[in-house]
């Protein structure tokens, strides 16, 4: 199962983010449109997300409602989009909610920067840190905690939960909509 080291936040400012992610040596990788299905599971998170592009991805993943770095294990499965999936998925658990975004997408080594516009909440900052084969937490979090300052993430803009949680009114953010 891959794993991650990963921080959600509100983002006051999408352009003085860009701007940082350059100064610390991030590379624009591309802009995604996604649409994220989630659908009712007993254990975790269970996704559909797919691209603009047409093609899809199952992904399944762990991850505590606590603010700050945290750990994350998932599973991801490449595939076609395909509605017929989509059906049994519903049809067997149920749709939980639907979140839709545009993502800019920036690496730095194997670290993600993903600056979103999320709809209906606003905008947002994610560090997701892939720890590398026999790579532990704690170096991962260093990471992390690097980007973050260096990105300029406060403690009053970090998120406990996911955007479908915002979605489902579980906590509050209150992310500006600048560019």
């Amino acid at each position: 199962m891959a794993s991650n080291i990963e921080i959600k936040a509100t983002a006051p400012d999408l352009h003085a983010l860009r701007g940082r992610a350059e100064d610390l040596g991030a590379k624009l990788a591309g802009t995604l449109v996604q649409t994220d299905t989630f659908y009712v599971c007993p254990h975790g998170r269970l996704k559909l997300r797919q691209f603009a592009e047409g093609e899809a991805e199952l992904i399944a993943y762990e991850r505590a409602d606590t603010k700050g770095l945290r750990h994350s294990s998932y599973e991801r499965v490449p595939m076609p989009a395909d509605q017929e999936l989509h059906r049994a998925l519903e049809r067997s658990l149920g749709v939980r909610a639907v979140v839709r975004k545009r993502r800019e997408l920036w690496l730095i080594g194997t670290t993600r920067i993903h600056l979103d516009r999320v709809e209906g909440l606003g905008d947002f900052v994610e560090i997701e840190v892939v720890l590398a084969e026999g790579q532990t937490h704690s170096q991962g979090e260093s990471e992390g905690q690097r980007l973050m300052q260096g990105l300029g993430i406060l403690p009053e803009h970090e998120l406990a939960v996911a955007y479908v949680d915002l979605l489902e009114g579980k906590q509050t953010a209150q992310p500006s909509t600048s560019s």
